[in-house]
């Protein structure tokens, strides 16, 4: 499925793709979260074109949106162009928003949520890259043929999240600061087990934005999330990402404590 994906990609021309598995995949093969996170990252195993033997997208990450969320593909696109040209890493996760609570300890004192995707995260998110990952079985009550995800604890670090959504007729962008934070291992596993543990894990803290905030506005339980080098990088290169996305005609919305 992953060397189809990028062939697929590279013969029709796409800068991204999705794998709508929930629209009948998931009934006639394994699970493609896998595949998923492995397109999103730019160190990933080689693809070459069977006739001319060219290596295809090479070092590059090639944008996944999954779910058919078709404004998440417009969002990991326009980060992917962005990071890129900052000469950042260009990997990107969709997480869904799934729970949160106020956690005291190891040098933290605030809300912190809990992201967590069905498989679809690039390694270069995780503590450890490549070694800090793992593939576990999916749950046969969501993906009856099974397949492996691509599990692993997202890395502590200066994040830029972000979501398109359409609203009156037009493209709408919310976009703000958040922090990845390394919570101890009892409570990752605690936190795991309240969801599904086979799947990858973020522990992230929004800057100015409250649960309530949040849960009013947000659009759907979709989430996109970047990480930058400091929080300075992820100042610029959120105000380049949102210049660029004003540009392309759709409404930015600055969410919460924003430095620009």
């Amino acid at each position: 499925m992953y060397i189809a994906a990028v062939r697929i990609a590279y013969d029709f021309g796409c800068a991204a793709i999705g794998i709508q598995y929930q629209q009948g995949l998931k009934d006639l093969a394994p699970a493609s979260d896998l595949v998923e996170g492995l397109l999103n990252n730019a160190e990933r195993p080689p693809v070459y074109d069977p006739n001319t033997g060219e290596e295809l997208f090479a070092e590059q990450a090639i944008p996944h949106f999954n779910e058919v969320d078709e404004c998440a593909g417009v969002d990991a696109l326009v980060t992917n162009r962005v990071w890129t040209g900052m000469g950042l890493d260009p990997a990107t996760t969709l997480h869904d928003v799934r729970w949160g609570e106020h956690y005291s300890g190891e040098g933290i004192d605030d809300f912190v949520w809990m992201f967590l995707i069905s498989g679809a995260v690039p390694p270069a998110h995780f503590i450890g890259g490549y070694a800090g990952a793992s593939s576990e079985r999916q749950p046969p009550m969501y993906f009856p043929f099974g397949g492996g995800t691509l599990k692993g604890v997202s890395k502590p670090g200066a994040v830029v999240w972000s979501r398109v959504f359409v609203m009156d007729g037009a493209l709408h962008c919310d976009m703000g600061r958040a922090t990845a934070v390394k919570l101890p291992a009892e409570e990752t596993e605690r936190r795991w087990q309240m969801a599904t543990p086979q799947w990858p894990i973020m522990h992230a803290v929004l800057h100015g934005v409250s649960r309530d905030q949040f849960m009013a506005r947000h659009k759907a339980n979709h989430i996109q999330v970047v990480y930058a080098p400091s929080d300075e990088v992820a100042d610029k290169a959120l105000a380049a990402k949102a210049a660029m996305m004003d540009e392309l005609g759709i409404q930015v919305h600055l969410c919460g404590d924003v430095k620009l």
